[in-house]
Parts: structure tokens; C-alpha cells; sequence
């Protein structure tokens, strides 16, 4: 059973993404100039209340606080709370604030779950207001209810930055309030724990107004999804979710009730254990919102699998009528289909055979035949007012850089290839 049947309680190097990185050394890079540039912005956005209101509370050996659990206590509202490295073991709380800026300072500090959990929910439960959190690590969240999340987000808004969720039931879980925002940056999300109760979700958005992610990592699902999102609009931009051969995902974005959804230039594979042939998978469990439509552009879908792949699938007996699904440019590669079940607006979609990239098993995906694969595309445009052409591309470790627009476009997520 997944939470949605059950009541809610009250960073980048250049070149390709090519060189193979482990999970443990991807979880610790970021560029020190685009870290440097995200505190400073994050700072200007906290201190919105006057500057002699704000206060700076450090968490860690030596200073004022020594748990982040009382310095939650003590934080008032336009507060920064910076957490000094280290391992922070079942140190759990619920943050109450109305506006407040949590950030790992130095080496990203890591906190351990450790068989806590709070409010029976995650390692930390954001309650109702506008946060960012920067640079924190959550680990091994597990709940009774099979649900306990890294961050219980419940309404407000939340801004996550160059964090990491590994081993939880949920990295992220959201409630479903029509009002709350979600926007994740540069962070990672991986190794679902192999329970056999409720699906683990390494990202789970329950149905709020709005979510964005862009230049994040996802792998290693099991059973679960590795995105699901039931948001009302969601912007989902230059992310590898990419399950990896140790992973057993279902499908790899879930977006259950429709909404409006722009998925642009992503990396998107499923492992030849998949729990599912489908990669995207779009109005399964009928639409919740006034307006749905699926705009599919510049991907590079891909699958492990040795039987036949259902890239996109969606529904339309359990969407509206007039559901627009687009799809553009996007590249598929493996045995399997990217429009044989969908109707739609398909345009510069292009199929690849397995062993059409250059070399999957060490994350560099840039495709094969490059030079013929740019006489192929269409122009992409837009949709709504929002671009569907990227203006920059995922970079590994984690983050993005990046793109001009090139004479001539290839099909998928990246600009460059052989």
C-alpha cells in the first residue's frame, strides 16, 4: 500500500556525463563557485526580516548548541541555523518555523536516523512556513508505517540544495496541502531499503501546487518509484535518474494524477531488474487537477531490459479528453517503444538499439552517430509560456552546466556526441 491510500498525519565537472563515479564520492562534491553562489542567495532570501532580527545559531562540538534538536527549539523566525560537520546520530526534530535557513557548513554534515524518528514521520519534519536547507545529509528513516521520510514537508514552502537522501523509506515526503511548494536543486537520492511491506520512493510529491528539480541524481530503487510527484505543476529539468544495475525500481517518474508536467532533458533508465517495463508513466490513477498535459522533450530514455520497454506510458481513459501528451526530440534507447501505446504530438523522437550510447556502465551517455542524429530533430519551441528546449544539460557529479544553443540540436539530453 502507498501512502496516497492511506490519511496524511497531522554537484558538476565538465565534458560528458561520462566518467564513472560511486554513489559515496558522488554524495561529497559540489562546485565550491556554485556552492559559493547558492549560500549567498539563500542568505539574502532568509534574511528578509530585518537584519537585527536575524540570528546565527551553530550546531556542533564546541558551540552553543550540540544537538540540532535544541537549536530547533531556540530558532526564531528569519534565523540561520548552520550545522558544523560531522555525524549527528538520532538527532531528530520538528522545525516550527514560519521562514528559517538551515545549512551544513564545510563538509556536509550527515544525520543517522539510528532508529529514531520524529512524530513518528522523518528525521526532520518541516511544520508550515518558507524554508531552505543546504547541504545536509539524511540517513536510514524507517517508520511504522513503512513512510519515514529523510524530510516530512507539510505545507509552506521548501527549497533543498546540494543535499542527499540515502537509505530512507522516503528521501522527501510531502502532505497534500493545494498551497505548499517544493523546489530541489543539485541533490541526490538513493538506495531505497529493500523492505517488503509498502514501496520505498526515493522522492515522493504528494499533491501540492507546485514542484521543481533540477540537476539531481536518483538510483538504486527497489519496488518503488524513484520520482513520484502528484503535484498540480511540475518542472522536472536536467536530472539523472538513472536506476543503475544494482537497482530494482518500478517505474522511474510516476506522475499518477495528471497536472501540467514539462520533463526536460532529463536522463531516464530503467536496470534490467526493473519491477516494471515502464520508464515514465503519466495519469495511472486518474487526474485531480483542473488542467493536465504531459510535455516530453529532449530526453534520453533508456532501458536495460531484455524484453520489450514502454518509454512512456499513459493513460487516457483516466485523464481529460483533451490532455495534451507532446513528445519532442527525445531519444530512446533499448528494446522497447516510446509511442506505440500513446497518442499524441510526437515529432524528432528517435529510437537507438541497445549499445547505442557510449558507455552506460560508466554513466556516459552521450549518444553514438552523433552527426546524423542532428538532421533529425525538430525545433522544439515551447509550451505555455515554458521552454522546452534545454539551456543546460546535467553534469556529473551532481549538478548542471550550462548549453548554447548549437546549430543544429541532437535528440536527448546531451549536446555533445561522437
Amino acid at each position: 500500500m502507498e501512502l496516497a491510500d492511506k490519511p496524511v498525519p497531522s554537484p558538476g565537472t565538465p565534458g560528458p556525463v561520462g566518467a564513472g563515479v560511486s554513489a559515496t564520492s558522488t554524495v561529497r562534491y559540489c562546485t565550491r563557485a556554485s556552492r559559493t553562489v547558492r549560500h549567498l542567495a539563500a542568505i539574502v532570501v532568509a534574511l528578509a526580516v530585518p537584519a537585527t532580527q536575524a540570528e546565527i545559531l551553530r550546531v556542533g562540538p564546541g558551540e552553543r548548541f550540540n544537538r540540532i534538536a535544541d537549536a530547533a527549539k531556540m530558532a526564531k523566525d528569519g534565523d540561520i541555523v548552520e550545522i558544523l560537520p560531522g555525524e549527528y546520530r538520532g538527532d531528530v526534530t520538528t522545525w516550527r518555523q514560519k521562514k528559517l535557513l538551515i545549512r551544513g557548513v564545510g563538509e556536509r554534515p550527515v544525520l543517522i536516523a539510528d532508529g529514531k524518528i520524529a512524530e513518528g514521520k522523518a528525521i526532520w519534519v518541516i511544520r508550515n512556513g518558507d524554508f531552505l536547507i543546504d547541504n545536509i545529509e539524511f540517513r536510514g528513516a524507517r517508520a511504522a508505517d513503512d513512510n519515514g521520510a529523510g524530510i516530512r514537508f507539510e505545507r509552506g514552502r521548501l527549497e533543498v540544495l546540494n543535499s542527499v537522501f540515502i537509505d530512507n523509506q522516503n528521501g522527501i515526503l510531502t502532505a497534500n496541502f493545494d498551497d505548499a511548494e517544493l523546489v530541489i536543486r543539485d541533490s541526490l537520492f538513493a538506495q531505497a531499503p529493500r523492505q517488503g511491506a509498502d514501496l520505498p520512493h526515493l522522492l515522493y510529491v504528494g499533491r501540492i501546487a507546485r514542484f521543481e528539480i533540477s540537476g539531481s541524481r536518483f538510483h538504486q530503487g527497489y519496488r518503488g518509484h524513484l520520482l513520484k510527484s502528484r503535484a498540480r505543476y511540475n518542472d522536472i529539468r536536467y536530472n539523472l535518474l538513472y536506476d543503475g544495475p544494482q537497482g530494482e525500481a518500478s517505474y522511474e517518474i510516476d506522475l499518477p494524477n495528471g497536472g501540467l508536467a514539462f520533463v526536460v532533458g532529463n536522463i531516464i533508465g530503467q536496470s534490467a531488474a526493473t519491477q516494471n517495463p515502464t520508464v515514465v508513466a503519466y495519469g495511472a490513477e486518474r487526474n485531480a487537477w483542473p488542467e493536465s498535459a504531459l510535455y516530453l522533450a529532449h530526453n534520453t530514455l533508456l532501458s536495460d531490459r531484455h524484453t520489450g520497454t514502454l518509454f512512456l506510458r499513459t493513460w487516457p481513459d483516466r485523464l481529460p479528453e483533451n490532455t495534451a501528451v507532446v513528445g519532442i526530440n527525445n531519444l530512446s534507447v533499448g528494446l522497447g517503444s516510446l509511442t506505440l501505446a500513446n497518442a499524441g504530438d510526437y515529432r524528432g523522437n528517435l529510437p537507438l538499439p541497445p549499445g547505442g550510447l557510449e558507455d552506460p556502465d560508466t554513466l556516459d551517455f552521450r549518444p553514438l552517430g552523433a552527426s546524423l542524429l542532428r538532421r533529425l530533430t525538430s525545433p522544439a519551441g515551447s509550451a505555455r509560456g515554458v521552454s522546452l528546449q534545454p539551456e543546460a544539460e546535467f553534469a556529473l557529479p551532481i549538478g548542471t552546466r550550462p548549453i548554447k544553443p548549437p546549430a543544429q540540436w541532437l535528440p536527448g539530453a546531451l549536446q555533445s556526441g561522437q
